[in-house]
């Protein structure tokens, strides 16, 4: 009896890791997305330059960026607020609270398994 074929690449690409996991990975794998939802997890609502100055290292442009892609995968929903001076907030929908246990269970991971000194902050 011939083994059962192991997906690869050219035969389906999501099959070896699974859809879901790829889709979370394209999203929250990406540099500073992580922290973005982190912030906002920890601090709650919060401004533009709030964000800003919270992760070091990271640009308005990448902040924008990252905000964009989060408010269009419903994790944040950015609100304006009239003013003056109008400002936006930024904050987790019910679908970014979610991911709380699961950032708590990575960070958890990173403290026993990652080499302390490592990391930005």
């Amino acid at each position: 009896m011939a083994a059962p074929e192991v997906p690869t690449s050219t035969t389906n690409p999501c099959a070896a890791v699974g859809l879901a996991i790829t889709r979370a990975f394209e999203l929250l794998g990406k540099r500073w997305s992580g922290l973005v939802v982190s912030v906002l997890d920890t601090h709650g609502p919060s401004y533009f330059s709030e964000l800003r100055r919270a992760i070091p290292g990271i640009s308005e442009r990448m902040l924008s960026d990252r905000l964009t892609e989060l408010a269009d995968a419903r994790l944040i929903v950015r609100e304006v607020d009239e003013g003056p001076p109008l400002r936006v907030s930024y904050r987790l929908t019910e679908a970014g609270a979610a991911l709380r246990p699961a950032l708590g269970e990575l960070a958890t991971w990173a403290e026993v398994h990652l080499p302390p000194g490592t990391g930005r902050c």
